[in-house]
């Protein structure tokens, strides 16, 4: 098995199991939060839904600058509804599935930059930052678990049965 064909099935285990968190996602909560520190529901509900649409990006670029001279991306993008939030991240696991199924295999092995402030943060062979990926959405996906118990949502299994959910 290459390296390609493990990417776009972690790709497909990964969306399934982050759809299920964001279809439990309450409505007119953006802006809870936990603690004062911490990121509002909805935009976390947005990055969880968003965040395999970099797996793409890694993919087209060479590196990426997280404190660009410009100051970056804009303000954090929240959701209006549920449906919303889902046809987000069905767009982004099909960008994702997209640009890894017409990549190729040596290219995956290429170096990869992530940059701070015009600085070497990081630098790996592109499919480590790609797999980095899959840890940086369970752990984000683990804190909107979180959030929607604590707002009284159901919390559904994920790599396994939860309290809510026992379909293991």
């Amino acid at each position: 098995m290459n390296v390609t064909s493990v990417i776009l099935e972690q790709i497909d285990r990964e969306a399934e199991v982050t759809r299920r968190a964001l279809e439990k996602v309450p409505q007119g909560k953006n802006d809870w939060k936990p603690h004062p520190k911490s990121m509002p529901l909805g935009q976390l509900a947005h990055l969880v839904a968003v965040m395999p649409s970099w797996i793409s990006m890694i993919v087209k670029q060479k590196e990426l600058d997280i404190k660009p001279a410009n100051g970056g991306n804009g303000a954090p993008r929240s959701f209006e509804s549920t449906k919303e939030l889902i046809q987000a991240h069905d767009k982004a696991v099909e960008e994702a599935r997209r640009a890894v199924s017409e990549m190729k295999e040596a290219d995956l092995q290429s170096k990869w930059r992530l940059l701070e402030g015009g600085k070497v943060a990081m630098e790996n062979p592109r499919y480590l930052f790609i797999m980095d990926n899959f840890n940086h959405l369970a752990h984000h996906r683990g804190q909107l678990t979180v959030y929607l118990r604590l707002n009284e949502a159901q919390v559904p299994a994920i790599y396994g049965p939860s309290a809510d959910d026992h379909r293991f």
